[in-house]
């Protein structure tokens, strides 16, 4: 059997497999074009050596592995940011609807919200400090610390947490 045939015969048997997985018929499409675009390439080296049919599909299946393991990771990052600027809105709102008139003494409203960082635990304090005072990114900040961007990521949450417990009152 040569390519053409191959292509004729089994591209759209192999284009609804990997639709079932990702979804997306466009991501579909771009997954078998790049696998036959990549068998195409082996096509001479691979026809008598292996069973191309099984190759091919295990090849498709990898592919939409990788494909949804990113939209995974793009999804959990997108919800990440979001609840993240929730907080920081809800802890706006929340400080401008008890603010009152002598907060606006430059001094007092300091105090409040040093004693407020300071009841932080200290690397809670220090990852919130570099982040939201100094202006460094997630991943700045965790190469500084050696820590990861995930344990960044959670100590910035508890921070907005304790924070907005503390300040709403």
């Amino acid at each position: 059997m040569t390519f053409n045939e191959f292509y004729i015969h089994w591209y759209s048997r192999m284009k609804h497999f990997a639709c079932e997985y990702v979804i997306s018929e466009d991501d579909a499409e771009d997954i078998i074009q790049d696998i036959f675009l990549e068998l195409y390439e082996k096509f001479h080296l691979l026809e008598n050596r292996v069973n191309i049919v099984a190759y091919v599909f295990t090849a498709i299946k990898n592919r939409c592995i990788d494909h949804l393991r990113h939209k995974i990771v793009e999804q959990e990052t997108a919800r990440r940011m979001q609840e993240e600027h929730f907080l920081t809105l809800r802890m706006k709102f929340d400080s401008l609807e008890i603010l009152e008139e002598n907060l606006f003494n430059e001094e007092n409203l300091e105090e409040i919200i040093t004693k407020a960082l300071n009841t932080l635990p200290e690397r809670c304090r220090n990852i919130f400090i570099k982040h939201k005072i100094e202006k460094k990114k997630r991943k700045e900040i965790a190469e500084e610390l050696n820590i990861s961007p995930k344990t960044v990521e959670n100590q910035l949450t508890i921070a907005y947490r304790k924070l907005h417990e503390k300040l709403k009152r």
